[in-house]
Order: structure tokens, then sequence, then C-alpha cells
């Protein structure tokens, strides 16, 4: 092998990028990025970087000489789209007219946010969203949050602790409960209201207009900015043709294989996680960085390859709250308070899918006092056993 293209110069890429020069790779390594940021870190976005308490300097997650030390073929500020897999080496067809070829194809292209018909809107993907809308959260100002998904809610805290008046709009009948349960979901709602979110749940957003967010049955609600949190679409239409399947992200197997030769990893792909049996697609930054390394690992040692088949991890700050969960919470059948409790905001929740416990979520929790109902996860524990 002669030649790897990584499409993607996010966490995943540059963890699959390094992986490739630790593991030994001496070959051409061409990474392509769309934005012309070397690689940064996304989750500060809405928690310092919204806040202004970090600078944009803070998130790069590597230095220049570290960059530079990894001998890369770097092509910041271009975008793929298009690819041909051939019937041996591939190429991947760039925005400015170029072709790269490759022998191995990493494709970590992430994903964007989703959108709203009508006037222009916030979104938070990028350094750029993050700063721009951190220049309209002053003091008096009306945000309108579209979405109260994790995003959503972090960044209605940010913008009530600035200052702003805020409504948070959620088409469900309480925020998250698909992924943490009802119960959990409630405290985050009851948690909200007391700093003053104006929280407005069976609120189906409609439009963006120029005067705010219209609603569903014609309701106007009024805002100076609107952020449209309404989650994300994978970026795979630079895929079309290729002959690659997509269905809601990259196709991959447990190996993050999507064909002989190609690997995903991250928010684009969706692969079989056999540590839970079920297809998923993760946007996490720990998976990203982590599914990097183990999809470069597989593509230069395809004899010796290993099932990508991770412990999921995500965190969120909201207001003072420290909230972490370890494992696949998604479509669980029954969750339990095991330590602490929800009056007092720090607890543990179990999550049971079938016989087995599946996921935790700890609130106002140390991260060492987490770890042995992480151990208890990663063993698949009967769920009758737990306490």
């Amino acid at each position: 092998m002669r030649r790897v293209v990584v499409v993607g110069a996010s966490a995943a890429g540059l963890a699959a990028a390094e992986t490739l020069r630790r593991e030994g790779y001496r070959g051409t390594i061409t990474l392509v990025g769309e934005e012309v940021d070397p690689p940064y870190d996304r989750p500060p976005l809405s928690k310092q970087v919204l806040s202004a308490t970090w600078e944009s300097d803070r998130l790069a997650l590597r230095t220049l000489d570290q960059i530079t030390a990894l001998a890369l073929d770097l092509r910041l500020g271009v975008r793929a789209v298009g690819l041909d897999t051939g019937t041996g080496a591939g190429t991947v067809r760039l925005g400015d007219g170029t072709d790269v070829p490759y022998d191995g194809l990493i494709i970590a292209t992430g994903v964007r946010p989703r959108h709203l018909p009508g006037a222009p809107a916030h979104v938070l993907r990028t350094l750029h969203d993050a700063l721009r809308l951190r220049a309209t959260l002053e003091p008096g100002r009306r945000l309108a949050v579209v979405g109260a998904g994790f995003l959503g809610a972090e960044c209605a805290s940010v913008a009530r602790q600035l200052g702003c008046d805020v409504v948070l709009l959620e088409p469900a009948p309480v925020p998250l409960a698909h992924a943490v349960g009802e119960d959990v979901g409630r405290l985050l709602s009851r948690v909200h209201a007391e700093h003053g979110v104006d929280l407005r749940t069976g609120a189906t957003a409609r439009a963006v207009t120029g005067e705010g967010v219209c609603l569903e049955g014609g309701e106007l609600v009024p805002a100076d900015e609107v952020l449209v949190a309404v989650g994300s679409v994978p970026n795979t239409e630079w895929l079309d043709g290729s002959g690659l399947p997509v269905a809601d992200g990259l196709v991959c197997d447990e190996f993050s294989a999507a064909a002989p030769g190609v690997y995903g990893a991250g928010d684009v792909a969706r692969w079989h996680n056999p540590r839970f049996g079920v297809s998923m697609r993760i946007e996490h930054r720990t998976n990203a960085a982590e599914q990097g390394m183990a999809a470069a690992r597989n593509l230069l040692h395809p004899d010796a390859r290993k099932p990508f088949a991770p412990l999921p991890y995500f965190w969120s700050d909201q207001y003072d709250m420290k909230i972490q969960a370890h494992g696949y919470l998604r479509g669980h059948d029954e969750t339990r308070i095991v330590e602490g409790s929800l009056p007092e905001r720090r607890f543990v929740a179990a999550y049971r899918t079938g016989d087995r416990l599946t996921g935790v979520l700890a609130v106002g929790v140390p991260p060492k006092l987490l770890r042995p109902w992480r151990a208890a996860v990663a063993g698949a524990t009967l769920w009758k056993d737990i306490a």
C-alpha cells in the first residue's frame, strides 16, 4: 500500500492519520478537510467558546509542529465531491478539480446540521458558527433555540447565563426522553425552567422568519436570533455513484469496513457494534477518535483485523450540572436510579435493554465513582444482578 487518503480532517480523520504513522506506515497520507482551519476540537464550541471562557486558539487538536511531523499531504479548505472506487486503486475527486488516487481510503466526513425553511438562522457545527452566534449573545437579547437535545440545551444554558432571554422549543412532550428516559428528561426540563428558560414542549417549528420562529398552527415565537439544533445529516452525498452502501451514514461492518480497503470512522459511519449487537452511528468526540484509530489499524493489517466494539461515552455541561453517560442508552426498556436521587441532582441512572445493563448516566457524580458502573456495563451485567 503506497497511498492512503483520509477524507475528513477533524477528530476521526486526524486520529486515523496519526495511527497510520504510529503503526509504521511510511507511504503517502493525503488528509482532506473542507474547513480551512487545522483539526480542532468541537465539543467546546457549545460550551467554553460560546461562553467566551475560551478563545479559539485553545481548540487545536495538535500544534502545527505536530501536524508537520506527520508528513501529510494536507489538503485543507477543499471538499471531496466524488469517489471512483475503481477495480484496484481508486480516486477521490476534490472540489478544486483535482483527483487524488488511493490504495486505501478512510472516510471521516462527519455530519452537517439540519436547517429549517425560511429566513437564515444560526446552526452550530464549526468554529465560525460558534463565533458568529457568540457575537449576538448580549444581555436582553431574545434567543429562540429550536431543539432541546444536548446541543440545544447546552446553548440555551450558556445564553441564559450570559443574560439572554431564551425560549427553548421542543416537539416532544419530554426533551431527551428517547435517549435518557422520561424521569431524567423531566429533571433536565425543570433545571432549565429554574434558570429562567421558557421551555415549550409539544412545539413543532415550521419555519424561521425575520421576526422569529413560526410554529405549526401559525403561532410566531418572537426572537432576535434563532439557533436551529434539530439534528444532523451525514455527509455522504459525495459518495453517490461510488457503489458504497449508504443509509443514514456510510454503512460499515463490525471492522468499520464499507468495502475492501475502504473504512469509515466518526460521525459519518454507521457500523455494527458487536458489543451491543446493533448497528449504530454515534456523534460523540470520544467515539470519533477511537474509531479513527481502529479503522487505520484494520486498513493496515487486513489479516489481523479486530472488531470495533467500543463502550460509547459522552458528556454534557448545563448550568452547574455535569452529565456523563457510558454505554448505549437509546432504545432502552427500563430506567432505574441506582445511586443518589433525582431531587438531590446527584445520581446514577441505569438502563436496561433486554435482560442486560446496557448504559448508565450520572449527574453530579465524580468520574471515579462512575467507574464501577462503567465496568458493569462493559461486562454486560445481567439486570437482575445490579443493586
